[in-house]
């Protein structure tokens, strides 16, 4: 089964991505060149990643005493992701890219997530030189971000601290002055930086000459101590090596230490790091430090960072996306080749009828069924925000506007929808195989030990969940969420006059009503700690709301599709979704409405 015609339909008969090709910036691409941009990472992907996933996972990475040590398919792999442009994809001619949609960029990425999210596809590395692009000097995009774009470098984010985790208030790392001068150098401010980093994906390997870390910090104040909170931290750019304005390697290691390697239960094929910064491990000028760059102004490095962790976000929940997908086609294979059991006609099971595949059991194809719904309505969903992105940097003024505020929103159900609902697909992959799907014979549960990091990856669930009750719903005076519903209705007037999906209309404008409702009740009392308590039952109720959304409107496009197996598997997994999916929010929002008090109010002792 290939995921090909599923990204070909949500692409082009679904969000029309041609029709981009009409803007400036696109007017030199086409269906063709959309579609050999697909072909090769498609290929790629099957030759280069899928054959090695098993191989990253059992052969860990692990420090030798001097370097950390991958499997060469590992360095295979980034060589023809790096030789493919697909770093640079979205970037300007003039820089060496190819100025492609990120719709399309998005698209073609989810062949290498679904092959082999372990070994990684660069994820980290257009982030970070994205971030530099938007917030460097002109010397920092040139060193820095454009070396990344080209695969001679690579990046990271390093934020999260052992002692603050998801706090970023409490980050401890210092950054002071480097000395005479140090306002003066041609990369920036120059500044060296103490403390450490904890979870940093691909913080130490050999796959590139450098590692450019994007590194929160604060600067001392007069009297020597950090500013309290997220508002006195600053955003600096620390090589792994020194290099000079021409982007030359000096010669001279940074003061940037591996304390040690990380092993996760799952994403074994990609490096996860402790790091020590300014140690003293390696002097930079006979003095302990790490050497970091400012980026942006003092104070602003949150700002700046939540650049590069949107992006992030989205990514994680794409990498989630197609780690359920994998496991849904997976177990689909499994169900159509294992027999097991007998139909149960009038008179019971008839022991001399031939074994029946497990396919055609009522159980099975609901697994499946739920699996299709929550995979390919989490691609929808992905591709969607990424259409978005296209619509804030190229359309007209209002709708980039729109396209801004709506991103806002959906961002958190992009990231945390996926990654709670496709680890349930790896999770039913695992039950259709029965047995068997719990041994290392097939595929699926490292697709699910894979898929468990994301609900942590990039803020967790209660992060998101918060960020989403507690800002993006009230930003601007809510006008985000009035959006959203306005695209909703649009959709739900367009379903109503095709008789198959009226039913579904009406379900999803009660969804939508009884959503607005939760929100105003939630913050009735105007208490943040009431409002909150239940932030994360109101996450999933908003998520499933937009994935019921999403299948709507893709089954708008299934319907004027032609007859075919295709088209009768997408309007099912709508009809699932709707049916077995959609009548769950009422429950989450009513704890919701309520300011349920249950969870807050629990004394530590009674636990």
């Amino acid at each position: 089964m290939s995921l090909r015609p599923t990204v070909d339909f949500l692409l082009n008969d679904w969000l029309g991505v041609e029709a981009l090709n009409q803007r400036e910036r696109f007017a030199d691409h086409s269906r063709e060149t959309f579609d050999a941009v697909l072909d090769t990472c498609e290929r790629i992907a099957r030759e280069k990643y899928a054959p090695f996933n098993r191989t990253v996972d059992t052969q860990e990475p692990h420090f030798d005493g001097e370097r950390v040590v991958l499997p060469q398919a590992t360095h295979d792999a980034h060589q023809a992701y790096a030789e493919s442009g697909m770093l640079s994809a979205a970037q300007d001619y003039a820089i060496g890219g190819m100025q492609l949609p990120y719709t399309v960029e998005a698209a073609a990425n989810a062949f290498f997530a679904m092959a082999s999210v372990s070994i990684g596809s660069g994820m980290l590395t257009v982030g970070n030189a994205n971030l530099l692009m938007a917030h460097g000097t002109e010397a920092q995009k040139r060193v820095f971000a454009l070396n990344e774009f080209a695969g001679r470098w690579s990046g990271t984010m390093c934020l999260s601290e052992p002692q603050a985790g998801s706090s970023l208030s409490d980050v401890a790392t210092r950054a002071v002055p480097d000395g005479e001068g140090f306002m003066d150098d041609p990369l920036g401010p120059r500044f060296r930086l103490k403390g450490n980093k904890m979870w940093i994906s691909a913080g130490e390997h050999e796959l590139t000459e450098n590692i450019v870390h994007l590194v929160l910090a604060k600067i001392p104040g007069p009297d020597g101590k950090l500013p309290p909170g997220v508002k006195g931290i600053s955003l600096f750019v620390v090589p792994k090596k020194l290099v000079d304005a021409d982007a030359r390697l000096t010669g001279e290691r940074n003061d940037v230490a591996l304390a040690g390697l990380n092993h996760k239960c799952g994403w074994r094929g990609t490096t996860n790091t402790l790091l020590n910064f300014g140690e003293g491990r390696f002097p930079v000028r006979g003095a302990a430090g790490a050497i970091g760059y400012l980026v942006g102004q003092p104070g602003e490095g949150l700002r700046c960072m939540f650049h590069m962790m949107n992006e992030a976000r989205i990514g994680v929940g794409m990498a989630a996306t197609m780690l359920g997908m994998a496991g849904y086609h997976a177990s689909l294979d499994y169900a159509k080749n294992r027999p097991q059991g007998r139909p149960v006609g009038p008179q019971g099971k008839d022991p001399s009828r031939p074994q029946s595949r497990i396919i055609e059991h009522a159980d099975v194809k609901r697994m499946l069924l739920a699996q299709k719904s929550y995979c390919e309505g989490a691609l929808a969903l992905e591709l969607y925000c990424a259409r978005l992105v296209d619509e804030q940097h190229t359309g007209a003024p209002e709708a980039a506007d729109e396209a801004r505020l709506l991103l806002e929103v959906l961002t958190p159900i992009a990231k945390s929808w996926p990654s709670e609902w496709c680890l349930e697909a790896n999770s039913l992959a695992i039950q259709v195989h029965g047995g068997y799907g719990y041994t290392r014979d097939f595929p699926v549960e490292q697709y699910w030990r894979d898929n468990r990091l994301n609900m942590i990856h990039e803020g967790t669930h209660g992060i998101q969940a918060m960020d989403l009750l507690g800002r993006k719903v009230l930003m601007e005076n809510g006008r985000g969420l009035q959006l959203l519903a306005k695209r909703f209705n649009a959709t739900i007037e367009r379903a109503l006059q095709v008789p198959a999906l009226a039913a579904h209309a009406n379900a999803l404008g009660q969804a939508l009503a009884q959503l607005g409702a939760a929100t105003q009740a939630a913050w009735a009392t105007g208490d943040p700690a009431e409002a909150l308590a239940n932030a994360v039952p109101y996450l999933q109720a908003f998520g499933h709301t937009v994935l019921a959304w999403v299948w709507l409107d893709v089954a708008l496009a299934a319907q004027a599709a032609p007859e075919g197996a295709a088209r009768t598997g997408r309007l099912a997994a709508a009809r699932f979704f709707f049916h077995y999916e959609l009548p769950k929010t009422g429950a989450w929002l009513a704890v919701v409405s309520r300011r349920d008090p249950t969870c807050a109010e629990l004394p530590e002792e009674a636990f």
